[in-house]
Formats: structure tokens, C-alpha cells, sequence
């Protein structure tokens, strides 16, 4: 696959990024794309390795090691080489959904499992994944046709996010009335308001919606299942519900002061950053949220630094970014093996704009909230902080952090938002439609399968597997669509 040298022969070269100074004035996607010459003589670097790790979207200690949606990439990489795009295309739509969303947030698991970054830089695929599906929409070579037969099924989905959105493509395809209900206003779900614009122009999401909505997808937007509709009723209107509502419940933060005004979840404001974007399209930038405040993000996670670069973008006095485990090393450690997902220092764009405009990385770790600190009118003013140890913990065997007494600092702050991850499904959903759930709050179903407790449900994304990666809902969604298909019509052709 490639050129049989051109692993030796070329050395990785990434889309050039817009400076830093330029960047951090708007709201536009900063990373740029390689010209098409450029382009193929990274498609030339993918070896003739024998067997592709990048493909195998297995786990392995406990993280995804290569695609969950077992993208052709050896094979997509030769074609994009040879300059078949046309082909190179056709052959990613074969196990793919979305490329244009996963080409621009995906952490890219092919790329962490493949087999030239054993030694050398990985082969750049995703990239190559963005030039593709680029090219293919360029030349009007992505379509979505109304099915020539349709079935007489009707299925709900019920969330628009990338695993709702996946299951109700391949179900319209197959010829079944999908019809997709969104609460909030626009259709995305965590591609809409849960990433920022920077990260994934929301143009695209309009663009893709647009095609499902021709070839005959009903979006229903506003409409809040188990709250303005009664989960009964659409279970007697519909012949198979798919639950794609997301791990939307947030962890909090429990210390003192935690009522203080100006602690927001991170989602929540990134939301409200991108609805006021959108409602004025990108007219009126809302700096009100963050203009001059010392920022503090707890969690340093991919919501963590999506909040780090909004906050920049909105004009913040300081950005500091609060992580409770220690640094990660700068290479992999023996104990990390490839073709394992790096446990490495990764430092992102939100990251390296505050950098650049203070001076230092904003993350320190190894530090917790122990106190929010109140002014007279009741608004965060400043946090103390603690600093944690790794020690084992005698009833569980397992490591945890402790406080490390006298440790305690405080800092000043006049808005946190805590990225501290999620706990789970919703409960009023789970609840509306009597499914079973597990320890996590997510619904239970048997291992690799799809179907909820209750008769006719099926669940997809984070809402069946907890937080993950858009990747991962793409194919949870996929893969439900499989199981509802198959469930309908007694077998499956998806």
C-alpha cells in the first residue's frame, strides 16, 4: 500500500496551522490543508506493513488501539497516493458516516496505532481522511438518495448528535421513515454545541443535515422526549425508538462555596458561546461571559482545552487549567507499549494560544478545588487550591489522590467551568422510557448488543458506552442501525 519507500523517502508534513496571534481574533477553523501534490506524498508514506493496526479499532489494556468504524486505511491511503480520490472516497464511505467531523476532532486512533510511528512519525490519516471527503463534496460525489423502496417501518431516534445522526443514515438508506428528534434548536447534538466552532466549522454540520433531510431523514427540532413528549406515545407511533441522547449528566465539583455565581459546566457554556455565534452569525461575539475574568478550568481534557481557547477568543485575564493526575511523560513509557494509545503530554490549541499570549502553560497538576471563595454579593472572587499524591487506597487496593496538607494556595477567579467529565445518561430519559441502566447510569443492554430492556428500544453512543469520542458514537450509531434493521426485516443487509 503507498509507495514501497516512501516511508523513508518523505518525511510527515501536516496542514499548515494559522499563527497564533491571527487565530485567537475569530471563531474560524484554524488548520489548513496540504496542497494535492503534498497530499499524496503523504498517502506514499503508508507502508506495506502486512498487518494494519490502524484498521483494527480493538482494545488493548483497557484503550482503543486503531478505528472503531475499521476504516479501509492502507487501502484509502494507496488510493489518495495514485490520485484516485473518486475511489478513495467510494471506498471510505464504506465504513464511514461522517469523515468531515472525524477528520477535524477525532484524536486519531489509526494514526496512534500505526505501524511507521513504531520508529518514525505516523502516516498522517487523518489528514488524508480530510482531503478526501473535501474532494468528494468539492465534486459533488457525496450524495444521499431517497431509498427507491421504502418498507412500511418507522423508527425514532431520539438525539441529532453523531450517533443519532449515523443510525437514522443507514435506516433511511435501507428504506425505513426515520425521523430524528432534537431538544435543542439546531441539530448536532456535541457536534453542534458541545465543540467549538474553531474546531469544527458548524457550516458542515448544516451541509451534511441538508442531504440526509433531501433523501427523506424528518428532523424534529425543540422537542425535549419524556418532557414535551410522552416516551408511551412515541413507543406507540414508532415500530423501534434508538436512545441517542449522550452522557449528558456532568460530574461536579463538591467543595464549599460551590453556590457562588460564576461557576458554570463547561458544555453548558461552551453551549450558550455558540448559540449567541450562531443566532447572530458571528456578528456579535459575547466577550460579556469572559472579558477580563481570571478563567479557571477544572479538567484538562479535550472539553477542558476547547474551553481554554473560547475563553482567549472572549477576551479572559488569565486562563489556568486544573488537573487532578500528574503530568503525563513526554515519551511512552516501557510499560506503554505500542501499538497501546500514547499515555503522553499532549499539548493542544487551547493550550498553546494561552502560551503564547501569557507566557505559560496554563495546566497544573496534580491540584484540586478545596474552597470557592465568595465577595459580598455572593460571586466567586478566588479559589484555594490543593495539591495531591498518589497513594493506595488500603480497602480497594486501588491508587487515588489524597490532599497533601499544607498545600493549600489560592488564586484569583472570577468564573470557573468545570470540565470534570461526565457521570452518565440523563435520568429523566432512562426513567420516561423504563429502560434498565448499569452502574454508570448508562443503558444496559448484553454485551455487543444493542437492544434495551424494553421491548423495541435500542440505545447508541455515550448513552450505551459512557463519554467517548465522536468515533466511537459514529459507530455505536452505525452499528444500532445494524441491530433495528435487523430486528425489523429479520435480517440485514447494512
Amino acid at each position: 500500500m503507498g509507495k514501497t519507500t516512501g516511508f523513508l523517502e518523505y518525511d510527515r508534513k501536516d496542514g499548515a496551522v494559522r499563527p497564533e496571534a491571527d487565530r485567537i481574533r475569530d471563531f474560524r477553523e484554524f488548520h489548513e490543508s496540504l496542497a494535492p501534490a503534498d497530499q499524496r506524498k503523504q498517502a506514499a508514506r503508508c507502508m506495506d506493513c502486512g498487518i494494519p493496526f490502524c484498521q483494527a479499532g480493538v482494545m488493548i489494556a483497557g484503550m482503543a488501539s486503531g478505528c472503531p468504524l475499521h476504516n479501509l486505511v492502507p487501502e484509502i491511503n494507496d488510493l489518495v497516493y495514485r490520485g484516485r480520490m473518486e475511489a478513495a472516497y467510494r471506498r471510505l464511505a464504506k465504513t464511514h458516516s461522517f469523515p468531515e467531523f472525524t477528520s477535524r476532532v477525532c484524536p486519531a486512533l489509526c494514526e496512534a496505532a500505526c505501524t511507521c510511528g513504531l520508529h518514525d512519525e505516523p502516516v498522517a490519516t487523518k489528514e488524508n481522511e480530510k482531503a478526501v471527503i473535501e474532494y468528494a463534496f468539492a465534486q459533488g460525489l457525496v450524495e444521499e438518495e431517497p431509498p427507491a423502496v421504502r418498507t412500511g417501518k418507522k423508527v425514532a431516534v431520539v438525539g441529532s448528535g453523531p450517533a443519532g445522526l449515523a443510525a437514522a443514515q443507514l435506516l433511511n438508506r435501507r428504506g425505513h421513515e426515520v425521523t430524528v428528534y432534537e431538544r435543542h434548536d439546531r441539530i448536532g447534538g456535541l457536534l453542534r454545541y458541545g465543540i467549538p466552532n474553531m474546531k469544527l466549522d458548524k457550516s458542515l454540520i448544516d451541509r451534511r443535515v441538508q442531504l440526509m433531510e433531501r433523501a427523506g431523514v424528518h428532523f424534529v427540532l425543540n422537542t425535549d422526549i419524556g418532557k414535551d413528549i410522552d416516551a408511551k406515545t412515541l413507543t406507540k407511533e414508532y415500530d423501534s425508538i434508538i436512545l441517542a441522547c449522550g452522557a449528558s449528566e456532568p460530574r461536579d465539583i463538591k467543595a464549599p462555596g460551590r453556590d457562588a455565581k460564576g461557576i458554570r459546566f463547561a458544555v453548558d457554556f461552551l453551549s450558550e458561546v455558540t448559540r449567541k455565534l450562531l443566532d447572530s452569525d458571528f456578528k456579535s461575539i459575547p466577550v460579556d461571559l469572559a472579558k477580563n475574568k481570571d478563567v479557571v478550568i477544572i479538567g484538562g481534557g479535550d472539553t477542558g482545552n476547547d474551553c481554554a481557547g473560547t475563553c482567549i477568543r472572549l477576551g479572559a485575564k488569565s486562563v489556568t487549567q486544573l488537573e487532578m493526575m500528574p503530568e503525563p511523560p513526554a515519551e511512552r513509557l516501557p510499560s506503554n507499549s505500542w501499538p497501546e494509545w500514547p499515555r503522553i503530554l499532549k499539548t493542544d490549541y487551547g493550550q498553546e494560544e494561552a502560551i503564547h499570549l501569557f507566557g505559560a502553560d496554563p495546566r497544573i497538576y496534580q491540584t484540586t478545588v478545596k474552597e470557592f471563595r465568595k465577595d459580598k454579593k455572593g460571586c466567586l472572587k478566588e479559589l484555594v487550591l490543593v495539591s495531591l499524591e498518589s497513594c493506595l487506597d488500603e480497602k480497594t487496593g486501588r491508587r487515588m489522590m489524597k490532599p497533601v496538607e499544607g498545600s493549600e494556595r489560592t488564586i484569583p477567579a472570577q468564573l470557573v467551568l468545570i470540565a470534570a467529565g461526565f457521570l452518565g445518561s440523563e435520568k429523566y430519559v432512562t426513567d420516561a422510557f423504563a429502560v434498565e441502566t448499569d452502574a454508570r447510569s448508562n443503558v444496559k443492554t448484553e454485551i455487543g448488543d444493542y437492544a434495551a430492556s424494553k421491548e423495541k428500544i435500542y440505545v447508541a453512543g455515550d448513552m450505551h458506552r459512557g463519554q467517548s469520542l465522536v468515533v466511537w458514537a459514529i459507530a455505536e450509531g452505525r452499528n444500532a442501525a445494524k441491530a433495528v434493521d435487523r430486528a425489523l426485516m429479520g435480517y440485514t443487509n447494512l
